[in-house]
C-alpha cells in the first residue's frame, strides 16, 4: 500500500502522485516549448497542492504592500474605492465629512441606492474571445473613453485645496468626463483648462432669471457642451447625519459660513462679478415645466435634466425638448423616498424609448454596478462620493486610483459577461434576484 502525504490544506495525496508531479514539473521547467509564464503557473500547483492555484497564481502579489494599521497609506494600496472613505474621514473636519456622508432623515434612501444593486444578478457567458474590449461611448457627438463620469459635487474645496482642478486633471489622465457644480470651488474655465477638453456644467438656477442667464452664458462661452439643470432640490431636506457630525466639530463655522446668499457664494467663482442681491435661494424653488421651456430657449447647446425618477416626468421632459436625463436622487440626499435610482431606471428608459441618452448616479461603487446600469438601459454612469473620498485622502492621485479601480472592475465584468463593447451589454446580461 502506498504511503500518504498530508498537504497544507489538510488533504492527502499518494507519494507516487507527488513524485510524478515533481518529475513533470522538472520536465516542464526545462522544456523550451513551455513559456516561462506557463511553467510558473503550473509550479503554483505544487505550492498550493490544489487546482485553485491555476486561477489564483497570477494575482497572489496584488495585496503585497505592507500596511501600518487599518488605513491605506497611499492610493496604490487600495483594493476598492471603499478603502478611501476611512482615510477621507480621518483627514476631514467632522462637519465636512458629515456633509459628504449625509443623506436625509434616517439615510434610508442613501442606503437604498446601494441595496438596489443587490437585487440585480449578472448573467455570465463563456467561450467568447474578450481579449480586446472597447469601453467607449458617444454622447452628443463626443466620444468618452469610459461610461464612468464624475458627478457634480458642491464645495469641493472643503475636501481638498486643489478642489475640482485636481479632479479635472485626473479625468484628463484617465480619460473620463466630468460635470462641474454651480457652487463648485473652481471656475469652469479652469476646469476645462486642467482637463484639456470641455466639461458639462450643472446649473443651480437661483430664483433670479438675470443670474441664471449669466451663469448659462458664461458656461457656454467657456465651451460647456451641456447645461445640466438640477431639479431635485426644490422641497428642502433634513440632513441629520450632517447635523449630528457637526456637533463634534470644535471649529467656529461662522469663520467661513456667514448668513445671506451673497456670503454663501462669495467663495464660489462661478458667481464672480454677478449681482446676487435679488437672489433668495440657490435652487429656484419655484421652478415648473414652464421654467424648463424658458431655459430651453436660451441654452444654445444641450439641455439635460438631473433628478428625474419617474416615467411621467421623463415623458414630459421629451415634450419640452430636453436632450438627456440624469436619473438621480442627489445621492440619496434629495428626499427620503426609499427609491433607489437603479430601481427606477427601467421605467425611465422605457419612457424615453431610445430618443435621448439616459445617465444615472446614486450609490455607484463597483464596476459591476456600472454594468448593471448599462444592462438596464443607461448610457453612462456618474460617481460622486467615491472620487471625493479619493480626493480628500490623496488629492489627484486618489481620484485617479478611484477611476482606475472602477474602470478595472468594469472591464473585468464586461469580459465575464462576454461583452467586447458597450452595445453588447443589454437586458440579457442581468436578471432580477
Amino acid at each position: 500500500m502506498s504511503r500518504k502525504t498530508e498537504t497544507r490544506h489538510g488533504g492527502a495525496v499518494d507519494d507516487g502522485v507527488q513524485l510524478s508531479r515533481r518529475k513533470f514539473l522538472e520536465f516542464a521547467s526545462a522544456s523550451p516549448l513551455l513559456a516561462p509564464q506557463i511553467a510558473s503557473t503550473i509550479a503554483g500547483l505544487s505550492v498550493l497542492g490544489t487546482s485553485e492555484a491555476l486561477a489564483q497564481s497570477y494575482d497572489v502579489l496584488r495585496a503585497a504592500p505592507v500596511m501600518n494599521g487599518d488605513l491605506i497609506a497611499n492610493p496604490s494600496q487600495a483594493l476598492n474605492v471603499f478603502d478611501f472613505e476611512p482615510v477621507a474621514k480621518n483627514a476631514l473636519p467632522p462637519a465636512h465629512y458629515g456633509y459628504l456622508a449625509s443623506g436625509v432623515d434616517a439615510d434610508k434612501t442613501l442606503q437604498a441606492n446601494r441595496d438596489g444593486f443587490d437585487k440585480i444578478a449578472i448573467r455570465t457567458r463563456r467561450l467568447i474571445d474578450v481579449r480586446k474590449i472597447d469601453t467607449s461611448v458617444k454622447i452628443f457627438g463626443e466620444t468618452w473613453g469610459s461610461p464612468i463620469a464624475l458627478a457634480p459635487v458642491s464645495s469641493v474645496g472643503a475636501f481638498n485645496s486643489e478642489a475640482e482642478a485636481a479632479a479635472a486633471r485626473a479625468c484628463k489622465a484617465k480619460g473620463h468626463q466630468m460635470i462641474l457644480s454651480t457652487v463648485g470651488s473652481t471656475s469652469i474655465e479652469d476646469c476645462i483648462k486642467e482637463r484639456g477638453a470641455p466639461i458639462w456644467y450643472m446649473l443651480y438656477p437661483t430664483d433670479d432669471w438675470a443670474v441664471t442667464q449669466l451663469l448659462v452664458a458664461r458656461a457656454e462661452m467657456a465651451g460647456a457642451p451641456a447645461i445640466v439643470l438640477t431639479v431635485d432640490r426644490q422641497g428642502g431636506r433634513n440632513t441629520e447625519t450632517l447635523f449630528r457630525d457637526r456637533r463634534g466639530d470644535t471649529r467656529t463655522c461662522t469663520d467661513c459660513h456667514t448668513p445671506g446668499f451673497a456670503n454663501e457664494v462669495s467663495r464660489k467663482p462661478m458667481f464672480d462679478n454677478i449681482d446676487v442681491s435679488k437672489v433668495t435661494n440657490l435652487y429656484g424653488t419655484g421652478m415648473t415645466w414652464d421654467y424648463v421651456k424658458r431655459l430651453r430657449s436660451i441654452v444654445k447647446g444641450k439641455l439635460v435634466l438631473k433628478g428625474i425618477v419617474t416615467h411621467e416626468d421623463a415623458k414630459t421632459a421629451l415634450d419640452y425638448g430636453v436632450d438627456a436625463i440624469i436619473v438621480s436622487n442627489h445621492g440619496g440626499r434629495a428626499e427620503e423616498s426609499l427609491q433607489s435610482t437603479i430601481g427606477v431606471l427601467p421605467e425611465i428608459v422605457t419612457a424615453v424609448n431610445g430618443k435621448i441618452p439616459v445617465l444615472i448616479d446614486g450609490g455607484f461603487r463597483r464596476g459591476t454596478d456600472v454594468l448593471k446600469a448599462l444592462a438596464l438601459g443607461a448610457t453612462a454612469v456618474c460617481i460622486g462620493r467615491p472620487y471625493i473620498w479619493g480626493l480628500a485622502a490623496f488629492g489627484q492621485p486618489g481620484v485617479e486610483m478611484v477611476l482606475t479601480l472602477m474602470q478595472r472592475e468594469f472591464e473585468t465584468i464586461m469580459r465575464q459577461v462576454g461583452a467586447t463593447k458597450l452595445a453588447e451589454i443589454n437586458g440579457a446580461s442581468v436578471t432580477r434576484v
